[in-house]
């Protein structure tokens, strides 16, 4: 399972996120064309290699035309609501809003869809918020998780006054969010827009194991000589060789087998590692099966959740197991431009080799995609995984 991990130990912005993704290799032909598909006509994008405390960063400037009237944010949701983009992105964008304008809202002492922000920062929060959300997208992850988020210390200055950090939106915004109080970082280490982004993308705090595969990061527009201000995220893959795992069991006679595969899919979205059923004899004689699912600890209450709401059990068992399993990762082999196959690779102990294992769902899709049957493309994906890694480690 690849997962990014927000590590904002010197807080968190739109551009210093944008900044991060880009050093991971999001592609820049897709940032300088967000404006247009947006329809933010006459905003220039800026990409710039920047070096924070020796650290090499990617910086993103927008230069936005200002404008007398401004935007509220009612306008902004309408706006996100017409954008070109994915069902993820525009559900966790229009979120994103609506959190900012209630923090806003509950400020100042007006609705929330009323909330007026100058043009630029309108803007300027439009491209962060779609763009950093999109971004995650183009990167392939399928869990953000995020460490503590500085917040910085001191003042901040404000249209009214100055006002302490963190100032009183970027407060509310970060209710439920875990922050790291006492480090280096002067002044506003988080904006509103950091924060919102933080709540709709980040699920908590990274899992306890996991592999660090890739690390970019963002930098910010000041540049203090102390401390790198600058956003890292991390692209990792789950560890889950070792580790506590919950395992929940429970056995139903009153629920329809058919119904069993849209069960198994809720718990796997939930996060289960793995689920099980088979044929039960019950009391009375009568006939059911038994869901059995293997879950990351931490994420034990979802997925229960997930199995009352999906089935008709009424009572679920759980207990704590030590999983040990091969360590393991992923690579993609391509069988057409537009037809990939993601494929697991199991490390064999004592230096034994690989073995690989193409993901069924990736080969169900392409085989379609390819008009050929699916045994045929496990084994071409299988025969390309095993030259790639073998040409990896030459």
């Amino acid at each position: 399972m690849r997962i990014a991990i927000l590590d904002p130990a010197a807080g968190i912005s739109g551009d210093m996120t944008l900044g991060a993704l880009l050093s991971l290799g999001v592609p820049q032909d897709w940032l300088e064309s967000l404006p247009g598909r947006l329809g933010l006509v006459g905003v220039a994008v800026t990409v710039r290699d920047a070096v924070r405390c020796g650290i090499r960063c990617r910086q993103v400037e927008f230069a936005i035309p200002e404008a007398p009237h401004g935007r509220q944010v009612g306008e902004l949701v309408r706006l996100v609501e017409r954008a070109p983009v994915s069902g993820w992105v525009k559900e966790r964008a229009l979120r994103a809003f609506r959190l900012i304008g209630e923090a806003e809202g509950r400020v100042h002492g007006v609705a929330p869809e009323q909330v007026h922000l100058h043009e630029v920062g309108a803007v300027d929060a439009v491209l962060d918020i779609v763009g950093a959300i999109e971004g995650f997208e183009r990167l392939g992850v399928e869990a953000i998780y995020s460490r503590p988020v500085a917040v910085g210390s001191g003042w901040v200055e404000a249209a009214h006054g100055r006002l302490p950090v963190p100032a009183p939106a970027t407060a509310l915004l970060l209710e439920g969010v875990a922050v790291a109080t006492g480090g280096p970082v002067e002044g506003e280490a988080t904006t509103p827009t950091g924060a919102a982004l933080v709540r709709v993308l980040a699920q908590g705090p990274p899992p306890e194991h996991w592999r660090l595969t890739a690390s970019g990061w963002g930098a910010g527009q000041r540049d203090p000589k102390h401390y790198p201000n600058a956003l890292r995220i991390l692209v990792a893959e789950r560890a889950a060789e070792a580790g506590r795992v919950m395992l929940l069991a429970t056995d139903v006679d009153d629920m329809s087998p058919e119904y069993v595969e849209p069960l198994r899919q809720a718990l796997v979205a939930a996060g289960a590692l793995d689920v099980q059923t088979w044929p039960v004899q019950m009391k009375k004689g009568r006939s059911g099966f038994r869901v059995e699912v293997v879950a990351p600890e931490e994420l034990a209450e979802p997925v229960t959740a997930a199995l009352f709401q999906h089935s008709t059990t009424a009572g679920v068992r759980r207990w704590v197991a030590e999983r040990a399993t091969l360590a393991r990762r992923q690579v993609t082999v391509q069988l057409a431009p537009e037809v990939a196959v993601r494929v697991k690779v199991l490390e064999q102990p004592d230096a034994e080799g690989v073995r690989v294992k193409p993901e069924y769902d990736d080969v169900v899709a392409a085989a379609r995609a390819l008009g050929r049957p699916p045994l045929e493309v496990a084994r071409v994906a299988q025969r390309d995984a095993e030259a790639l890694v073998a040409k990896s480690k030459e």
